[in-house]
């Protein structure tokens, strides 16, 4: 029998809307939707929400984000759960931990450290090596001693930490050992993307020929469009097996911008955070791996500098964005923070969409794309963020 139903909801996914949308789940998976009438399918014991209206869409879902509420994911334990309750708390139910270009023991032992926790906390998808394989000349907010180049046995090494819970690394193709090590990564099941690179566009389709099948925050850290070298977003706009991160605060990427890649690359953008410690904390002094930040009106910038070093988004946020000021149809933008993230990695199987047979992740927004509800494999979560 049932354990919860949310009804009287917008039921928003990547396939549309339904109005008077309700939605049966036990066992943290859906069991049934539909609209209108509820069928007799629960007991005493179920858990009832009446939504009020609202707009119920599936759990979001960050591909790339290194930090949260005051802490990051490349601390410890208690850090990483403080980061995770914050983003939990903005809609996000399933997070892959991004972490910077750090020394290769400090990486090391993050990557046991996160899946260790993998284990007790099926919310989290696995890690994300943003670092050490990215080019020095646009490395953005990492520390240019701990770049490394890329070798199939270094490679081995990490995929060894991680115990099968490293889900996406950044590469930057051009480096020596680049796409052999881009070889060994597909093999083993990693999604790989290229970023934070110097790459054109023929080595961009290179690597996607390889396996590659993100470009890690298009736009950003990579050549731009120009009009006599098209660069690698052109080269993942044309590739339909390649999914374009987008990070949609406004600053990294103007929302003009973001609109004309959504139209070039239909059902390929997934918004990510790549928040760093000051989302959902406010402004303040604070580091990003060993680099010192400074936040100022919400802006992160590595201390010193012009470079942006992440951001303070929240994936809810990024919604808000896309539909108010993009201008992107409410369901693209919820199919790009869900289901487009969850087919990156190939979970488009469970997650990603409010049907039988997925996770029970949902959110419950208010008219102006505000969280009101958040549930995670059919349990409600937390909407207040722990204090940190």
């Amino acid at each position: 029998m049932a354990e919860l139903l949310i009804h009287g909801a917008r039921g928003l996914d990547a396939r549309g809307q339904v109005d008077d949308f309700w939605m049966l789940a036990a066992d943290g998976v859906i069991t049934e939707t539909g609209s209108g009438r509820v069928p007799d399918a629960t007991t005493g014991g179920t858990r009832i929400v009446d939504a009020h209206g609202h707009w119920l869409v599936p759990g979001f879902i960050d591909l790339h984000g290194h930090g949260g509420g005051g802490h990051s994911f490349d601390g410890g334990a208690d850090d990483i759960l403080a980061v995770l309750a914050t983003h939990r708390a903005h809609g996000t139910t399933r997070s892959v931990l991004s972490l910077v270009a750090n020394p290769l023991p400090a990486m090391l032992a993050s990557l046991e450290r996160i899946a260790d926790l993998s284990v007790s906390d099926p919310l989290i998808l696995g890690s994300h090596l943003e670092g050490p394989f990215l080019s020095p000349a646009n490395r953005g907010a990492h520390h240019p001693e701990y770049l490394r180049e890329p070798s199939p046995a270094l490679v081995e090494e990490l995929l060894n930490a991680a115990r099968g819970t490293l889900r996406q690394i950044t590469i930057a193709p051009e480096l020596s050992g680049a796409l052999e090590s881009v070889d060994v990564l597909v093999e083993a099941g990693v999604a790989v993307a290229i970023g934070h690179t110097t790459a054109d566009e023929r080595l961009a389709h290179e690597a996607f020929d390889r396996g590659a099948r993100i470009l890690t925050h298009a736009f950003n850290a990579m050549p731009g469009i120009h009009h006599r070298a098209p660069g690698p977003v052109i080269a993942a706009f044309d590739d339909l097996r390649v999914t374009l991160e987008v990070i949609l605060d406004g600053t990294h990427v103007h929302p003009r911008v973001a609109r004309l890649a959504f139209g070039a690359a239909p059902g390929r953008i997934a918004l990510v955070t790549d928040a760093m410690a000051a989302a959902g904390f406010g402004d303040g002094d604070y580091t990003l791996g060993s680099l010192a930040v400074d936040v100022r009106g919400g802006l992160a910038m590595l201390r010193g500098t012009d470079t942006i070093a992440g951001s303070t988004l929240t994936q809810d946020a990024a919604l808000r964005t896309a539909i108010t000021v993009a201008g992107i149809s409410p369901a693209d933008a919820v199919a790009a923070l869900t289901l487009t993230p969850a087919q990156a990695l190939g979970l488009d199987h469970r997650h990603g969409l409010l049907a039988a047979g997925f996770a029970a992740d949902a959110v419950l927004l208010d008219s102006a794309w505000n969280v009101t509800g958040v549930w995670a494999d059919g349990h409600r979560l937390q909407t207040t963020p722990s204090p940190a």
